[in-house]
Formats: structure tokens, sequence, C-alpha cells
């Protein structure tokens, strides 16, 4: 099942990206690979995932998100902000 996954960068800026896998996905942007963003950010932490239906889901979810304030993203990791599946 796919994934939507917030990474914190060693900058303080937050990474959202989808993976299959959001453990490996970690593990390959902690490597320098994939993301131009995060090889400049190391070390980056995982912050937040959430599993979807779909890859298509996931995809709307990070579009979402990536247009989201900084405050926003940080009351989901938090906790204090529910999203609606699908």
């Amino acid at each position: 099942m796919p994934y939507c996954y917030i990474l914190l960068c060693s900058d303080n800026s937050y990474y959202v990206g989808v993976a299959d896998d959001p453990e490996r996905r970690l593990a390959e942007h902690s490597e320098g690979k994939g993301a131009v963003w995060t090889s400049l950010r190391l070390p980056v932490e995982l912050v937040w995932a959430q599993e979807y239906a779909s890859l298509s889901d996931a995809r709307s979810r990070e579009i979402q998100l990536k247009s989201w304030s900084r405050k926003k993203k940080e009351a989901l990791i938090a906790g204090s902000l529910r999203l609606r599946s699908g």
C-alpha cells in the first residue's frame, strides 16, 4: 500500500513524498538517493506517514500537503489536525 510521508530535514524544513515503504524510503533519503532537496539537508527524520488505498490517493495528499503552511503541517505531525481519507 502506498503512503504519503513527511520528513524533517536538518535545516528544519519539511519534505513531503510518497512511497510504498516509508522506512525504506527514509533509508534511501539518508543515503542521499532520490530527492536533491533531502540530499542537501541531511540528516532527515521521518515525522509523519499515512497509508492510502491507492497511489493516486497518496499522490493527491502529497500535492495537498505541499501547499500547506508550516504551521498546518506541524499540527498534522503533532496529531492535533486530522485528515479525511481519500
